[in-house]
């Protein structure tokens, strides 16, 4: 029987070579990638099995990575191994189409079998997590959000950049669009969040885990 193909994404690259290290015997990893936006350019050249990512990811969190993942014809299995604890990025997780969520303090075998469940098309929740919470996920993946949210997946993507930093040149170049594009939908943002200032906007993105607070 082969190998269940998997693919890491995770933007501590000591961390991701290192988890490769554990898995290869067990698995065949195609590739390894550090932000959300290479994971879907990625999953749609290599079409692995299962994908392993972190939540926080530059450019594109893994979280609407997922969103965009599940919109793929063959879409893979996808295993968040991550620090959060939170029940907020939990559930926002397995309503964006997660298969599975592993603590990153979790023993090596609990990613190992978390894959294995999700190759199979089955639910892995990591022993860390608290019965109840286990059992608000279990609902949450069952009950799955509808693609269609407040904002755009454009707008969440560019309301992330925005969060970490970048001006609207820069994104325009990252987003391989105009200029122009990226301040309507700057203008958008602003009208659908209620901001009036880009930290209000980097407050909105952190509340509603779409980045970080640093």
């Amino acid at each position: 029987m082969a190998r269940p193909r998997v693919l890491l994404a995770d933007d501590h690259r000591i961390f991701s070579e290192g988890l490769k290290h554990i898995l290869e015997p067990q698995f065949e990893i195609v590739g390894i990638v550090a932000d959300g936006r290479d994971l879907i350019a990625a999953a749609a050249r290599l079409r692995p099995d299962v994908v392993v990512a972190d939540i926080s990811m530059p450019s594109l969190n893994g979280i609407d990575a997922s969103r965009q993942l599940r919109r793929m014809s063959r879409a893979p299995g996808i295993v968040f191994l991550t620090m959060h604890e939170d029940a907020t990025f939990a559930r926002s997780a397995f309503r964006a189409g997660a298969s599975g969520y592993v603590l990153k303090r979790s023993a090596p075998a609990e990613i190992m079998t978390a894959i294995q469940e999700a190759a199979q098309g089955r639910l892995y929740i990591s022993r860390l997590l608290g019965g109840e919470l286990r059992n608000i996920l279990i609902k949450a993946r069952e009950k799955p959000e509808r693609l269609k949210a407040d904002l755009t997946a454009r707008q969440r993507q560019i309301l992330q950049l925005f969060a970490e930093g970048k001006v609207p040149k820069e994104i325009a170049g990252i987003l391989s669009i105009s200029a122009r594009t990226v301040e309507f939908h700057k203008y958008r943002l602003f009208q659908a969040t209620g901001a009036r200032t880009f930290a209000d906007l980097t407050r909105y993105a952190i509340a509603h885990g779409i980045v970080q607070a640093s």
